[in-house]
């Protein structure tokens, strides 16, 4: 019987993430019809149908997402061996995985990376993104080395760092402003107006609406703060974000107050498995996280 190797994994990985399997090959550098024929001879050995056919988009049987979940991990496990060996020493080179939600990795990371890639160029990253849940998954999995959050983490599986909280704010369109305050908006004044929402807040934010005696004017919630905030830019209504939002949208017409009667605020969260052994770069990168987020402040 034929042997499935590290090669079928990462084809039928890539097929799934790619979601085509013409993208797929494209990534993978090989001709479509080889990577045909190799998804083919994988489903022979395993005797089992992993994809549907007939649709255009790759669609997973149920066996098939079986497959993947296992396959996840063991591809996990061995990229983590590999940099775990590759890596010994000084850590100056290799490649650090990240996973991160985009309304912190996009705040945090630019200036992270670039003070770290001065001390270490020869360092290179890879970066996932998604909802935290997902990211959680792909460190369990250990396809990421540290992953980036506004989720609390188990303190039983996860070693991390808890960034200094940061407060939120209202983003609103000069034309549209409220509020008496030039720098705050008090959450009563936010009453009748259309708002926009962040998903991981829109409970609490609701609940404190309601201690004051309204029903909030959601017209969307999103968790997506870049898509929010061009959202606000097009008059669709004042949106909550996080005060280092400001950095992601430059744009004269837009104004950030913060949010007071009740402040509300929001953190990020670092995290890392621990059990497993990090490379030496990625300690290198979190000393330096340490150093810029939380020692300075």
């Amino acid at each position: 019987m034929s042997s499935i190797g590290i090669k079928d994994m990462r084809a039928f990985y890539t097929i799934v993430e790619e979601g085509n399997i013409s993208h797929a090959a494209q990534r993978l550098d090989i001709a479509q019809p080889a990577l045909s024929r190799q998804m083919k001879r994988l489903e022979e050995i395993l005797n089992v149908k992993l994809f549907e056919r007939g649709s255009r988009r790759i669609r997973l049987t149920e066996a098939g997402r079986v497959f993947y979940t296992r396959v996840e991990r063991i591809l996990g496990m061995v990229d983590g061996a590999v940099r775990e060996i590759t890596d010994i020493g000084s850590g100056d080179r290799g490649s650090i995985k990240l996973g991160t939600i985009i309304s912190s990795g996009a705040m945090i990371l630019p200036d992270l990376i670039a003070t770290f890639h001065k001390k270490f160029p020869n360092v290179t990253f890879e970066i996932l993104e998604g909802e935290g849940t997902r990211i959680l998954e792909l460190l369990d999995n250990r396809l990421i080395e540290i992953a980036i959050t506004r989720t609390q983490v188990d303190s039983l599986i996860y070693e991390s760092l808890v960034l200094p909280n940061e407060p939120l704010v209202m983003v609103m369109d000069s034309q549209n402003s409220c509020g008496e305050s030039e720098d705050e908006v008090r959450l009563i004044e936010l009453k009748d107006r259309p708002l926009i929402i962040p998903l991981r807040w829109k409970s609490i934010f609701v609940t404190n609406c309601r201690r004051l005696g309204f029903e909030p004017k959601i017209t969307c919630v999103s968790d997506s703060i870049v898509q929010n905030l061009l959202m606000v830019k097009m008059n669709l209504g004042i949106s909550m974000v996080p005060m280092s939002s400001k950095t992601l949208l430059t744009d004269g017409n837009l104004i950030y107050k913060r949010l007071v009667d009740p402040e509300m605020s929001t953190h990020t969260v670092v995290a890392w498995l621990k059990n497993q052994t990090l490379s030496t770069s990625c300690v290198n990168l979190l000393s330096l996280f340490k150093e810029m987020f939380v020692e300075k402040r």
